[in-house]
């Protein structure tokens, strides 16, 4: 399997390039930040390590208003891997706060549901 080459036949995006799920979030942080409820945002900046070549970059870095730092998740569909990851980085990294994002169907409302990661 190369490099980039998808497992499941699934398409892998490139690094850097948001989703369609990542977009709309982008645009839901982008009116919490205008009215002021978050302090800012930043787009895949931080890999961080799990174990020897094990990493996550995570989607979002959302600064909040008081200056605390939270790391937001996006997942349209949740592979064991990646929950694995998420409860280990929320584990190994508890002095950040993990948020795992993701969409509400338009027939429930809408919106996003963000649920805590590891212990607040």
């Amino acid at each position: 399997m190369g490099r980039f080459q998808a497992r499941a036949g699934r398409t892998r995006r490139n690094p850097g390039e948001m989703n369609k799920l990542e977009s709309e979030y982008a645009a839901h942080l982008e009116v919490l930040k205008r009215s002021g409820e978050i302090a800012d945002y930043k787009f895949e900046r931080f890999k961080l390590r799990l174990a020897k070549l094990c990493y996550i970059t995570v989607d979002f870095a959302v600064m909040l208003p008081d200056g605390v730092i939270e790391f937001h998740e996006t997942k349209g569909f949740m592979e064991d891997d990646a929950n694995v990851k998420l409860k280990v980085v929320a584990e190994e990294f508890w002095w950040f706060r993990f948020k795992l994002v993701k969409k509400i169907p338009k027939k429930d409302g809408g919106g996003f549901r963000i649920t805590s990661i590891g212990s607040e």
